[in-house]
């Protein structure tokens, strides 16, 4: 019994280590996972619902159901994560608040480090397709960030495509959930939801996200098996055509009032750190920002250091 909560309590903890890495864009919860050496056990239990999951679930043989699916690990390892999030989201959320240069900075950091380790993948980087995927990754991003407003949908339907998408970045190690949120333009307000403890959103998002794990994982998982270098510089691309959107000096040019009453961004534009002093008045925080981007960066490295470590022991 000792033995059995201690590999439970270790679990969690592997849980709180994820559920911390996807609070923040940049760094994957897939790849917490494989540091931790449960990634292919994760992968496995995802797989494991299937159509004889199905039968077993309308033949109410749960027990057999909760055996198949693994179903103490999974719900183990989701509290830990659960933990983890609704524990760091009232940080994230005063940060973006009160610093938001500093952290968009730190996110940035993290993400260039993470696009160029999930390049790394790619393992032959002389085929011409593997560049002409990066830079159709790279336009397509660029020009979708450029286009989407400060502001998406509210509505229940995005919120649960928003979970659908985001959820299979967990089996990416290099892609974060969190990374694809900011990107739809949802992170702040899913972490908002998440600690007002809204039930109508976070029904439908973790719903989005069951969707999700059970339909695109299975694309996914087919597309990095058939084209994994395109498919992968393709995300790479993608990821790098993004960093418009994180980048961390930017002029508000229109607002809108939110349903509590609050002024919030709709259209803004990027701006350099000096013109972004001149424009807006306020302190670039040149100094700060350069720090937690460094920081951002060695983040990322040290976790795939460890990951790497990991890889050539096992």
């Amino acid at each position: 019994m000792k033995g059995k909560l201690k590999d439970y309590l270790l679990l969690y903890s592997k849980g709180l280590a994820m559920g911390a890495a996807d609070v923040v864009p940049g760094v994957s919860g897939g790849t917490i996972a494989f540091i931790s050496g449960i990634y292919q056990t994760l992968l496995d239990s995802i797989k494991s619902f299937d159509g004889r999951a199905l039968r077993l679930l309308f033949q109410f043989k749960l027990t057999e159901l909760w055996a198949h699916v693994n179903g103490t690990f999974l719900l183990v390892l989701l509290a830990g994560i659960g933990t983890s999030i609704l524990s760091l989201s009232k940080l994230i959320l005063y940060l973006l608040k009160n610093e938001p240069i500093v952290i968009w900075s730190f996110f940035f950091g993290l993400i260039i480090a993470s696009t160029v380790l999930v390049f790394k993948e790619v393992k032959n980087k002389s085929l011409i397709m593997v560049w002409v995927s990066a830079i159709i990754g790279a336009l397509i991003a660029f020009l979708i960030t450029r286009a989407t407003p400060a502001e998406t949908p509210e509505a229940y339907w995005f919120i649960f495509i928003s979970g659908a998408i985001a959820i299979c970045a967990m089996i990416l190690p290099g892609i974060s959930g969190s990374f694809i949120l900011v990107l739809m333009v949802k992170y702040e307000f899913i972490l908002q939801s998440l600690q007002a403890f809204n039930l109508p959103v976070i029904i439908t998002f973790a719903s989005g996200c069951v969707v999700g794990l059970l339909s695109f994982a299975h694309l996914l998982s087919y597309l990095l098996k058939r084209y994994h270098d395109l498919t992968v510089s393709l995300l790479a691309g993608f990821m790098v055509g993004s960093l418009y959107k994180v980048w961390p000096w930017k002029q508000v040019l229109e607002t809108y009032i939110d349903r509590h009453g609050e002024v919030k961004p709709l259209v803004e534009q990027n701006l350099m750190p000096w013109v972004f002093q001149e424009a807006t008045g306020q302190n670039p925080k040149w100094l700060l920002s350069l720090i937690f981007l460094i920081v951002g960066l060695a983040l990322v490295l040290v976790i795939e250091y460890l990951a790497s470590r990991r890889q050539s022991v096992g």
